[in-house]
């Protein structure tokens, strides 16, 4: 069996690629180094898939609120592959991903880890979803965000200090637990 760890790969586990993250810098960083390592075998030894079903399934953990690239998942599959924990075959063009041997004993032994893995996808999902704020709240930001956004071009200097001192300021006092 090949050696698991390939140092030149792990920068394509997380999809916080510097400078600018998956999506043009959209996003929290959903993955730690090494999780899709985990996640991928994992969900193959679930049921045999291609890459693209990968992804769908991925998606579904998160409850359609992230997706990951194929630039992320294609090349980790590879790495997998490589390292003999999974085998793909071509099935109608497509590979067709199962577990190996030698990827159920890489799981067995890497059980905590993976457990480790899913609950930061469960925490990952809500953060996303905006769970984690009421909905009031989720609401606000979103139009924050929009503003911001429809501002789009308008950035004179003065304006840039105006919408900054205004955003800084009201930071502060959600931080401080009071009114402006």
């Amino acid at each position: 069996m090949k050696e698991h760890h390939h140092p030149h790969h792990d920068s394509r586990d997380g999809f916080d690629r510097r400078p600018g993250r998956e999506r043009g810098g959209r996003g929290p960083r959903v993955f730690a180094p090494g999780d899709l390592k985990l996640l991928l075998p994992a969900l193959i030894a679930e049921q045999p898939c291609h890459g693209y079903d990968l992804i769908r399934r991925i998606e579904s953990l998160f409850d359609g609120a992230y997706s990951p690239s194929p630039g992320v998942i294609y090349p980790t599959l590879t790495f997998l592959e490589e390292s003999d924990l999974i085998s793909g075959d071509a099935d109608g063009g497509k590979k067709r991903y199962i577990i190996t041997d030698a990827g159920r004993l890489f799981l067995s032994e890497q059980a905590v880890a993976l457990d480790g893995v899913r609950m930061r996808i469960d925490v990952s999902k809500r953060s996303l979803r905006g769970q984690d704020r009421p909905p009031q709240i989720h609401e606000a930001v979103h139009n924050v965000r929009h503003a911001l956004h429809s501002h789009h071009g308008r950035w004179s200097p003065e304006e840039i200090e105006r919408v900054a001192a205004l955003l800084n300021r009201t930071a502060q006092a959600i931080a401080d637990g009071k009114d402006q």
